[in-house]
């Protein structure tokens, strides 16, 4: 059973989302949260296995909530931010203090779903042709910072693969068949591309991606 808390400042958003939630076989929801602050208690009173996190919220919003979950010793909770298209700076700052993925308020139900079954499971939710999107317009917003591409230089041609189809949304399974490999030689080079490049998951591997200059922005839309 996949336990969520649901941390929204909008009572009628959380009860809608329980109502969802609780209605699918497999998830149960453990708690809510109006506020950051409440959202850290409750996540430490409840340890769900996944927070859905709003971002804009009194008080300590939901950036300052998911650094300080996401600093806490393994098994922690993961974080999936909840965020509206507008808000994509604070989707990067959200992504750099530790969340594990996000998706836009208007996701249908079932990228709902699907997004809390693939962070629970451990995996990074970047696949999303609009997450692509946003981080694109992230990129766009700043020069690349191209000192990072340093690290690049320490990739091997097949983990330059790896990183390059990971940063256009490919799942394990998708690189995997793309590269005639198996998935568990996908996920041996992912773990020697993180290393490398210094980052602690795959949703940081794309914005390192984006924000390096990378990937060209340009053939992301």
């Amino acid at each position: 059973m996949i336990t969520v808390l649901l941390a929204d400042d909008d009572g009628l958003v959380r009860s809608g989302l329980r109502a969802l939630l609780d209605a699918e076989p497999g998830i149960t929801v453990a708690g809510e949260a109006a506020t950051g602050d409440e959202a850290v208690l409750a996540a430490r009173r409840h340890r769900p296995d996944v927070v859905l996190m709003d971002v804009r919220m009194p008080r300590r919003d939901g950036v300052w909530a998911t650094r300080e979950i996401a600093g806490w010793p393994p098994p922690r909770p993961r974080v999936l931010v909840l965020t509206t298209f507008d808000l994509d700076q604070v989707v990067e700052d959200a992504l750099a203090a530790g969340a594990d993925g996000f998706l836009l308020k208007r996701a249908t139900p079932e990228q709902l779903i699907e997004g809390i079954r693939t962070v629970a499971g451990g995996d990074a939710l970047v696949a999303p042709a609009v997450t692509r999107r946003l981080l694109a317009v992230l990129a766009r917003r700043r020069a690349p910072q191209r000192e990072l591409l340093a690290h690049a230089e320490q990739l091997t041609e097949r983990e330059t693969q790896v990183l390059r189809a990971l940063a256009a949304g490919r799942s394990n399974a998708e690189i995997a068949a793309e590269l005639s490999v198996s998935a568990e030689t996908v996920r041996s080079h992912l773990k020697r591309v993180l290393s490398k490049l210094g980052v602690r998951d795959r949703t940081q591997a794309v914005v390192w991606a984006y924000r390096s200059g990378f990937v060209d922005t340009t053939d992301s839309n």
